[in-house]
Formats: structure tokens, C-alpha cells, sequence
């Protein structure tokens, strides 16, 4: 109810703003598209003279820090993927961690490959199996877990995690100062050239970390992001481990650190991969339950980072940086929808809409550019081949997040709360691989038979 009625007043304040200062609105929105911008060149400054400083003074790695961790690997319903994770894992060439993997009430055979796997590595890999009643979500089986944990630190892999070796070893070093709570590896999508769209969610990432980056280097609010997250016990245990009654985890937990005033950092040089979801209708799922569970958070905890002490005034600047991502597009949808009113009203004429279509327009060509450099930055693409993946791109993130925006907020406003985890399905790609192979042999089988039936 407390996230109902904060977001019903800012709508409202919003829209009577919008209304009432129609004539000047534009200009505002002008305003705070130069802000972010601003602060994007900001944080792009800050990265480049953290990099040089780094030539200069090479960090220097403490060799001592060896801290136990213990590896978390939630599974639900993941039979297809789970053992070539843990196989994966086992072959880190860090020397202190135990690994358990959590089977949450899966209907499939996902326990059972577990148990097995503890049989065959019982000095490495704990199997708990959850019953079936217990409360769901990935948070309640994070939670779960930690009573067994033994670790300094917990390390969080989704199922299909894949990563170097020497992963945890490049890791680990970002956690030892003390103010820092958590580290966020990279994240790359392994399967980016099955179709357009895991190529568009690879490009995604790839913007991702840009933004995590930037953030990084003014130590802003970086976020953790699920797979591949490294956080310190003692943070754990200051906030009350994972929140049970939340739909992303990961999010609501970084805003947690940061509102105690833990430090979250970023780790480029250091990647997870995952698996990119091939199917559109999967990808809404996923997707929609990231927005909720990120517009959720942050009113939950609206007024926990307005006063907090303990959070620092850059990360809460930043914070509120990245906020204004959510506001414009509200922002942009009132503007449109009571100039179209007024127009149908007879209160304006059509060619008012001109200004806020040229604002939509200048938007669009940023974000565009701000794709481009990412492509060209992180993943080393040549010139035109970054222009084109960042416009269709730019496509694909409008076509999935706007409308996503618009219903989230509509959920929030005026239906029931629920916790519809809409679980990325993996596997995928080895069942599609698996289709194709099928349908060229009945291909090939059809084209025997066909030959044989002319012969005679």
C-alpha cells in the first residue's frame, strides 16, 4: 500500500505539473535530458582519469587475501544446465570455497543430479534439497543456504553460470577494503549470435556495464546483478540477509547496502556468462519482473534513502540520476497524452505536438550514440557495425522497456502485489539446437525417400 499511494502522488504531482505549466514542460524535459546527459559525460571523465591514474600507480594486489567463500547456486527446474555449471565451477583455481547448490522444489530431476554430484565431490559440493513447501522465491533459498554457508564471503551463480578459472581469484581482491560490501562481475551473453534477439540482450549487457562502470568510478550506486555477485558476510548479516518479500533480489539488496552505507564495485575485467533467452514472450516475462522489482524498491525504500546517514551524497546523487530514467518516460507519455487531448478538445492545434516529437527524436539519437560508444568501447566492434547493432538495439530496448514502464506502473497503481517470479527458462538452446538437428534429418530423410521413389 506504501508503494501504491507514494507512486499514485507522484503521478498525480507529475501529471498536474505537466498540465499546468504545458507551455514551459518541453523545456523542462530539455532540462533534465541535459542533466543525464551531463552526468553521463561526468561519469565517462571519471572512468578515463580513474584508468590513467591505475597506469600510473598499478594496484597492487594483496596476495594474503584469501577469504573462505562459499558459492551459492540456486536451481529450479534446471536438470539441462545445473551439472555443467557445477563442473564449471569446480574448476576455479581459487583454493578456499565449498560450493551448495540449492534444488527449490523443482518438479524435474534437478535433485537427483545434485545428490549426485555430491557423492562424486563430497569435500566440494553440498546438495541441499528444499521442501516442497518451503517459501518460495530465490531469496528464501539464498537465505536457506547461508546456514550452511561457512564462507567469509557468499558468491551468487545463476544455473547456467559459466566462467574463467581464475574468475574468484580476479574477484576477491575488489571485496577486502572494509567499506566494501559487495562486487559485481561483468556479465556477457555466451549464446549472442543464436538470433536478433540475444544479440540485442548481449548489446544490453554490454550498455549495462557502461552505465555500472561510470558508476563505479564516482563509487555511485553501483548495482549487484544476480549472477556472478561476490558480497562480503559481515554486509550480509548488518542488513538481514536477502530480502524474502522481494521479486529481484539482487536490486533490493544493493539499495539495502547502500542505505547502511556499504560500498558496491564493479569488476569489468572480470566476466560471467550466461545464457541469453531466444523466445520473446520468455524475455517479457524476465524483463517485467527486473522493471517491478526495481520501481518497487525504490519506493519501498524512498524514504530510507532521503534520510539514511550512512549513505554517502555522491551514491545518492547517483541514485537519483538513475531514477530520472523511469520519471522521463512517464514524463514523456503525460506531455503526449494531454497535448492529444487538448488537440481533441479543440484547446490546441495539432502542430504543438511538433516540440515533444523533436524532444522524442533528440532522446532516440542519444541513446543511439550512447549504444554505440558501449559497442565500440567494450566489445570492439568496427564503426559501422556498431551503428547499425546500436540502432536496431535502441529498437529492441524501446520496444521491450516503454510499454514494460507504462504496465509496471499500472500494476503498481491499481493491482494486488504478487510474487510472479517469471523464471528465465534455460536450456534453451540446446533444446532448439536439438529441433534443428531433428528437422534436417526428417529433411534429409525426405529428400532419400524422394530420390528413391524416382529411381524406381
Amino acid at each position: 500500500m506504501k508503494e501504491r499511494i507514494l507512486l499514485f502522488i507522484i503521478v498525480i504531482g507529475l501529471t498536474a505539473f505537466v498540465y499546468m505549466f504545458q507551455s514551459y514542460t518541453v523545456w523542462g524535459l530539455a532540462i533534465l535530458v541535459s542533466l543525464m546527459a551531463l552526468y553521463a559525460i561526468f561519469t565517462n571523465l571519471a572512468y578515463k582519469l580513474k584508468k590513467r591514474k591505475k597506469l600510473k600507480e598499478p594496484q597492487i594486489r594483496n596476495e594474503d587475501y584469501k577469504p573462505f567463500v562459499s558459492i551459492m547456486i540456486p536451481a529450479h527446474n534446471e536438470e539441462a544446465v545445473i551439472a555443467t555449471t557445477i563442473e564449471t565451477v569446480l574448476r576455479l583455481d581459487y583454493p578456499n570455497f565449498e560450493i551448495i547448490a540449492i534444488d527449490d522444489r523443482s518438479s524435474d530431476n534437478t535433485a537427483s543430479v545434485l545428490k549426485d554430484l555430491e557423492k562424486k565431490y563430497p569435500q566440494k559440493v553440498i546438495a541441499l534439497i528444499r521442501d516442497k513447501k518451503a517459501f518460495p522465491g530465490k531469496s528464501a533459498v539464498l537465505n536457506d543456504a547461508l546456514k550452511l554457508a561457512k564462507g567469509e564471503a557468499i558468491l551468487v551463480f545463476d544455473a547456467d553460470a559459466t566462467m574463467e578459472p581464475d574468475f574468484l581469484t580476479n574477484l576477491v581482491y575488489e571485496l577486502e577494503p572494509k567499506d566494501v560490501g559487495a562486487v559485481q562481475a561483468r556479465k556477457i551473453v555466451r549464446n549472442k549470435d543464436v538470433n536478433l534477439l540475444t544479440k540485442c540482450q548481449n548489446n544490453e549487457m554490454t550498455m549495462d556495464t557502461h552505465f555500472q562502470v561510470g558508476r563505479d568510478s564516482v563509487k555511485g550506486a553501483v548495482e549487484l546483478r544476480g549472477n556472478g555477485e561476490l558480497i562480503k558476510r559481515t554486509a550480509l548479516e548488518d542488513i538481514g540477509g536477502w530480502n524474502n518479500y522481494t521479486i529481484t533480489d539482487d536490486l533490493d539488496m544493493s539499495t539495502r547496502l547502500h542505505i547502511k552505507g556499504w560500498d558496491v564495485r564493479f569488476c569489468l575485467d572480470t566476466a560471467v556468462y550466461e545464457e541469453g533467452i531466444i523466445y520473446l514472450f520468455p524475455l517479457y516475462k524476465q524483463r517485467r519482473r527486473w522493471l517491478e522489482g526495481t520501481i518497487r524498491r525504490y519506493l519501498e525504500y524512498f524514504w530510507d534513502i532521503l534520510t539514511s546517514k550512512k549513505m554517502s551524497m555522491r551514491v545518492r546523487v547517483d541514485m537519483i540520476a538513475y531514477i530520472s530514467e523511469f520519471i522521463m518516460p512517464g514524463w514523456f507519455i503525460i506531455e503526449i497524452g494531454i497535448l492529444i487531448l487538448k488537440i481533441l478538445l479543440k484547446d490546441a492545434q495539432p502542430h504543438t505536438l511538433m516540440s515533444s516529437v523533436i524532444m522524442g527524436c533528440i532522446i532516440g539519437f542519444g541513446f543511439v550514440m550512447a549504444c554505440r560508444y558501449s559497442l565500440r568501447r567494450y566489445d570492439n566492434l568496427p564503426r559501422t557495425d556498431a551503428l547499425i547493432q546500436s540502432i536496431y538495439t535502441s529498437v529492441y530496448l524501446l520496444l521491450i522497456w516503454f510499454p514494460l514502464v507504462l504496465f509496471i506502473g499500472f500494476k503498481i497503481l491499481f493491482m494486488k502485489k504478487d510474487m510472479n517470479w517469471g523464471k528465465t527458462a534455460h536450456g534453451l538452446v540446446a533444446h532448439e539446437h536439438a529441433i534443428q538437428k531433428a528437422k534436417a534429418k526428417i529433411k534429409q530423410a525426405k529428400e532419400e525417400l524422394k530420390k528413391l521413389l524416382l529411381t524406381k
